[in-house]
């Protein structure tokens, strides 16, 4: 029998490669969107309403849930805190297992390495929220999964399955935007698909707790550029560079998820960036 998983946020850049992924890994995804239905996300759901979530679950009858969804902008706390609450509250009521999405932006960069251990501690309000959709989800539902992961990019150019700092480094060398990649802001970015793959993966285990899943390498946001660059066949020398330091921003300059705890776990590879960027 086939197994059911629901993809909150199918819409968006990662709900979709795990809803587009879900049949060769033996799931059969249901997406959720909310401002606009798409090829993956057929359901309306608006995670900020406890009642619309219950109905979806209801609606639906999923044997696992992906919490993909977060706020529209990276200020949005109901979404992105109160949601995975939300979603979180309706899984553990009707015992369903539940995969959630969390980011090494719950963390000030003050200690750079990071393994599963690491508590909480945000310096701006995404983190914020995503450390305490962590909290809520711990204690509402304590059989869930909690990955965090990194920068995520996507399958091709922007427009084709490419991700945000893809497209930020399109726009930054064609002079859509203004502003700069930063040298001194370490990140260890992770392939789209491979973070669907672990995911639906993880929706097919009993694993409780959180895992850090990322990519291999660890890479300056500047240099990660130069990568998509390169693959995509434009002017790398174009692109803008700066410090956090110089900016006098606060922003974690090293963020290092460690992942040997994945690696011994699933059999989902994650490639670092200099492998699935290079042409």
């Amino acid at each position: 029998m086939t197994r059911r998983v629901l993809v909150t946020g199918g819409s968006g850049s990662l709900g979709r490669r795990v809803v587009l992924r879900a049949a060769e890994a033996g799931w059969e995804a249901v997406g959720t969107y909310l401002v606009r239905e798409t090829d993956t996300a057929s359901v309306r759901l608006d995670i900020r309403e406890p009642a619309d979530v219950r109905r979806v679950l209801e609606q639906t009858r999923p044997d696992a849930i992906i919490h993909t969804a977060s706020g529209r902008d990276r200020n949005d706390w109901p979404a992105t805190a109160d949601g995975a609450a939300h979603v979180s509250v309706a899984a553990a009521a009707h015992d369903i297992r539940l995969v959630h999405v969390s980011s090494d932006a719950i963390f000030s960069g003050r200690d750079a390495d990071y393994d599963e251990s690491a508590l909480p501690d945000p310096v701006y309000p995404y983190g914020a929220a995503k450390a305490a959709a962590e909290t809520a989800i711990t204690a509402i539902h304590p059989a869930a999964a909690i990955v965090r992961t990194s920068l995520i990019l996507g399958g091709g150019v922007p427009g084709n399955g490419g991700g945000a700092h893809e497209t930020l480094t399109h726009d930054l060398i064609a002079g859509r935007v203004r502003g700069a990649l930063f040298t001194d802001e370490i990140r260890k970015p992770v392939h789209a698909d491979d973070l669907a793959d672990a995911l639906l993966e993880l929706a097919g285990t009993d694993y409780t707790g959180v895992l850090n899943v990322a990519g291999a390498d660890a890479l300056s946001r500047y240099d990660l550029g130069v990568l998509v660059a390169h693959r995509d066949g434009l002017d790398h020398t174009a692109i803008p560079a700066t410090t956090i330091a110089a900016l006098g921003l606060n922003r974690p300059p090293v963020l290092r998820l460690t992942t040997d705890r994945a690696k011994q776990l699933l059999n989902t590879r994650l490639r670092g960036a200099t492998e699935f960027l290079t042409p």
